[in-house]
Formats: C-alpha cells, sequence, structure tokens
C-alpha cells in the first residue's frame, strides 16, 4: 500500500506564563503508515523543532471535551464550536501550554478521516503484521529457552 499523509500548518499561541506568550508555527501531520497517531511538530523559535505524536482520537476528543492523561492533555477553552483548543504537554515537571483555533485543527481532522475514517484504522499501516511477527519471534524464543 502506498504512504499517504495530510499535512497542515497552524499558528499556536504558546503559553510562557500569564504574561508571556508568543505564535508558533506548528506542523500537523497524518501518515497512513502510522493510522492511529497524529504527530505536532512545534517551531519554537532559535531551538530545533519538536515532534509529539499521540493518538489520533485523543485529538478528536480534545475537541469535543477535555481528554487525556499521562503527557499529553487536550481540551476545549471555552463553550461553543469558537471556543480554542488548549494542548498541554508534560515532560517531567515541565509543561507546555498552546492555545490554537479550533477550526484549522478540525478541518486537519476532517481531511485524516477522509484518508482514514476513524475506526477502520486496523485496516491500514503495518500494525498487526509487526505484531503478529513480534508475537512469534517471542513465543519461538520462549520455546527455544524452555527446551
Amino acid at each position: 500500500m502506498m504512504r499517504e499523509s495530510v499535512q497542515a500548518e497552524v499558528q499556536m499561541n504558546f503559553l510562557v506564563s500569564e504574561e508571556l506568550s508568543f505564535r508558533i508555527p506548528v506542523e500537523l501531520r497524518y501518515e497512513t503508515d502510522d493510522p492511529y497517531a497524529v504527530r505536532m511538530t512545534f517551531h519554537l523559535p532559535g531551538d530545533t523543532p519538536v515532534t509529539w505524536a499521540f493518538s489520533r482520537d485523543l485529538l478528536v476528543g480534545g475537541v469535543a471535551g477535555p481528554t487525556g492523561d499521562g503527557d499529553v492533555h487536550i481540551g476545549p477553552t471555552g463553550p461553543g464550536r469558537r471556543a480554542d483548543l488548549g494542548i498541554r504537554l508534560q515532560v517531567g515537571q515541565e509543561r507546555a501550554f498552546f492555545l490554537v483555533g479550533s477550526a484549522p485543527v478540525v478541518a486537519f481532522l476532517d481531511r485524516t478521516d477522509r484518508l482514514v475514517p476513524l475506526g477502520d484504522e486496523q485496516k491500514y499501516g503495518d500494525c498487526e503484521g509487526d505484531l503478529d511477527s513480534a508475537l512469534s519471534d517471542i513465543l519461538a524464543e520462549a520455546e527455544e529457552n524452555a527446551g
């Protein structure tokens, strides 16, 4: 199967503190060979771009209401369809908070859904083949070690 992708660049506000924020370009990327994941590449000024990958379902859910656990939390910042999305990323005690208009994110998700409909991810990518072969390898190794 040919690898296909959807990309979009959006402007996000990076909230450094209550007093300081700045706009940065963020690339959204979705590929059929990793159909469960969305990647966001943050282009911070004077820094190497940073890419985060997380579940497409998490981003879809975050448009409708607060969602996420662990390192990524996404949710609308106010009521209604026009609310911005807040995205909080965390590594250890370090946190970064971003705001983005929901419209470009919804448009991006709509394009991903046309490429791989939500719920049909298992039909794309190499997920099953990789899992099957990895499981076979593990079982073969366990048999060798047991014998």
